[in-house]
């Protein structure tokens, strides 16, 4: 039987102690899409005092991640690059939405944009996924 794209990404973060730790939260998923929203504390700022850029990395990864997995395939990303455009300070809430760009048999292509509260783009992520023949009903 088929899993949903909520049933996959279910399984995907019960197992996913890093995203959990980070305190993100799963707003939305359809197939190829995802957003997630994170609320920046202490320890996710620099020397500077606002958020460390792997923040705005890894919600962006995290949001890839399930986004691309939806299809019913385990999906694995190989190539990811961001762009920081903001600085987000201590407090802020982020909301991370994957855009699917392409998807292929083997290779998927992916957008993510992280905006503030005030809807303002603060970084801009683009990744490439590989999708092996793994079935995600075969997983547990």
């Amino acid at each position: 039987m088929k899993l949903k794209p909520d049933e996959i990404v279910q399984r995907m973060w019960v197992k996913d102690a890093f995203t959990c730790a980070l305190g993100m939260e799963l707003l939305e998923i359809d197939a190829g899409r995802c957003v997630l929203r994170l609320r920046v504390n202490d320890s996710m700022t620099n020397g500077f005092g606002i958020a460390h850029g792997g923040i705005t990395y890894s919600l962006s990864d995290s949001t890839m991640a399930f986004a691309s997995n939806t299809h019913g395939r385990i999906a694995m990303s190989i190539e990811t690059s961001i762009s920081h455009v903001k600085k987000v300070l201590l407090g802020e809430v982020l909301t991370a939405e994957s855009r699917e760009i392409s998807r292929g048999k083997t290779v998927g292509r992916y957008e993510v944009l992280v905006t503030n509260a005030a809807k303002e783009v603060v970084s801009v992520f683009k990744g490439t996924v590989l999708f092996s023949q793994e079935a995600w009903e075969n997983q547990r």
